[in-house]
Order: C-alpha cells, then sequence, then structure tokens
C-alpha cells in the first residue's frame, strides 16, 4: 500500500492506492496554516488512521508547496510560508519513524497524469497548474526531472514570451521580478484582467462562463489569455518538446483551451509540424495526492 499527501495550503488529503493504482480510502482535513507543527501532526494522524483502517504499513510521499532545497533540505519557494525554512521532510520522517518521499506539488500532478493518467506511455510529459499560481513538473522515462536547483519545470516565474506591449513590462511579482507568467495564467491573473478591463470584480470560472455564455468582454479577456498561454507553452515546446501537455488547477477546467491553444499554438514553434498534445487531467483534483504516492514507484 502507498500513501500519497497533497499538503495544500488550505486542505490536506490523503489517498491509498494499492499496485494497480486503485484507490483504498481518501481522507482530508483543513490545513493548519501558520501552524508547522500542527501540520505535521495533521499529516502524521492522516497515516495513522488509514493504516489502522487497512491493518497495513504504508510507503508515504508528500506532495509540498514550494520546493527542497537541495543546498540545506529546507522548504523554499512556498507559498504556504509558515513551512519556509523548516526540514519538513526530516520532521515527517521523525514523527512516523520511517523515510518519506517529499516532492514539489506540481511534479507530483505531473507524475500521476504520466503514470496511469492523462499522459499514461508517453515519454515526456509537461504537466501545468493553472490554479492561484503557476506552475509545472516534467516527467521523462517515467522519472521526475527535478534538477540539481530542484526546480525543473517552474515555468511560471519565467517572463511572459514575445509580450505585447501592454504586457511589458508588467505587473509586480512577489518573486521580486516583474512580468512574470504567473502574472498572466494563474486564475487570479484572469481576474485581474477581467477587473482591469470591466472594473468588475469577480473569480476567474465566472468570467470563462460569462465567455461561454456569450458576453463580449469576458469573451475578450479570456480570448486574451489563451493567447498568451499559446505562447508561454509554446516557448516550452521549442525547449523540452514533450509528447504531451497536461493542464491541471481551476483554469484548466475551461475545455475550450484545448482546441483553441494547439490551433495557433504553431506561428510560435520552431517546427514545420507539431505533434506534442494538449490534454485534461484525467484524475483532476486527486493527482496532487496520487502522484505523491507514486513518489514510491512500483
Amino acid at each position: 500500500m502507498r500513501i500519497g499527501i497533497d499538503l495544500g495550503g488550505t486542505k490536506i488529503e490523503a489517498i491509498a492506492l494499492d499496485d494497480s493504482g486503485a484507490i483504498l480510502c481518501r481522507r482530508r482535513v483543513s490545513t493548519p496554516r501558520e501552524d508547522y507543527a500542527g501540520t505535521i501532526r495533521a499529516m502524521v494522524d492522516l497515516v495513522r488512521a488509514i493504516e489502522g483502517e487497512h491493518r497495513a504499513t504504508a510507503t508515504v510521499g508528500v506532495g509540498t508547496p514550494g520546493a527542497i532545497s537541495p543546498a540545506t533540505g529546507l522548504i523554499k519557494n512556498a507559498n504556504s510560508t509558515w513551512l519556509i525554512g523548516r526540514p519538513l521532510g526530516a520532521d515527517l520522517e521523525g514523527a512516523l519513524g520511517r523515510t518519506v518521499r517529499l516532492a514539489n506539488d506540481a511534479n507530483c500532478f505531473a507524475l500521476s497524469e504520466a503514470v496511469d493518467g492523462a499522459a499514461a506511455g508517453a515519454e515526456v510529459v509537461f504537466g501545468v497548474i493553472l490554479g492561484t499560481g503557476v506552475g509545472g513538473g516534467i516527467v521523462a522515462h517515467g522519472r521526475l526531472l527535478t534538477g540539481p536547483n530542484a526546480i525543473g519545470g517552474e515555468w511560471g516565474h519565467n517572463p511572459m514570451p514575445w509580450p505585447d506591449e501592454e504586457e511589458w513590462p508588467g505587473p509586480p511579482c512577489y518573486c521580486g521580478r516583474m512580468g512574470c507568467i504567473e502574472l498572466f495564467l494563474s486564475g487570479t491573473g484572469l481576474a485581474r484582467d477581467h477587473r482591469a478591463a470591466t472594473g468588475r470584480e469577480t473569480d476567474a470560472a465566472d468570467v470563462v462562463a460569462a465567455a461561454d455564455r456569450g458576453d463580449a468582454e469576458a469573451e475578450r479577456v479570456v480570448r486574451r489569455y489563451e493567447r498568451r498561454l499559446t505562447r508561454a507553452l509554446a516557448a516550452v515546446i521549442n525547449v523540452l518538446d514533450p509528447d504531451v501537455i497536461v493542464l491541471g488547477g481551476g483554469m484548466s477546467k475551461s475545455e475550450r483551451l484545448y482546441a483553441n491553444v494547439p490551433r495557433d499554438w504553431g506561428r510560435w514553434i520552431f517546427s514545420d509540424r507539431i505533434d506534442t498534445r494538449l490534454v485534461p487531467p484525467r484524475h483532476g483534483d486527486a493527482s496532487g495526492a496520487r502522484g505523491a504516492a507514486w513518489l514510491w514507484p512500483r
């Protein structure tokens, strides 16, 4: 049995898988925000409860916000700021009394979809998170590529490629730079663009729904979003040339992306033919926890 934990900013979800990838159970609790010790306890309690229910000891993998610094072993780049600078892996191992594997949550998403999801069987997979933030993960030949700096796939903090005049230099980002892809392609970025265009406060899902209903202003905002996503993914394809790109996060639920973006990305990609597929996730919100479980392969 494998247990995968998706450590989010608002909820912690644990999934137990058998060797075939079937879900044995799924549990979710609220994240003890700003409480590092409470976060450790919540994960330990989930593991103990699942193991007690199934009378088995499991391997444990965790998908975390941010990444583990190869230099220090501490969490860095996490939007759950109470984790930053903490030895999350070592503390969880001490509490559970066993080895635990940790990876960035976007990496776990990519791994889940590459192992037995929408990109199963593909050689190179780029998994994309389009949610409150923008992240990514790379799986090649069934293995995660994290890199020596533990930032493999972190495309969200590159500048928007081939920017239009109004996109340059772009808004300031919390990372200290300006014009990052995340500011344009996150759900909050889409909502901010809509607010700037209309003066109305709404969330990304409502903007997309309004465009689908025929609202002209919402349609212009969503089309602008699609053009930006097209350019950003074209730059990834020019570097990585993946077989499959899988979208995750709230924006991945917009069905129109899967037709409109590949239709237009050829003008930006350095090839006479593009065989990369853009697909929605198979496992949806469960992919983060499933990918964490697959940090321990078959």
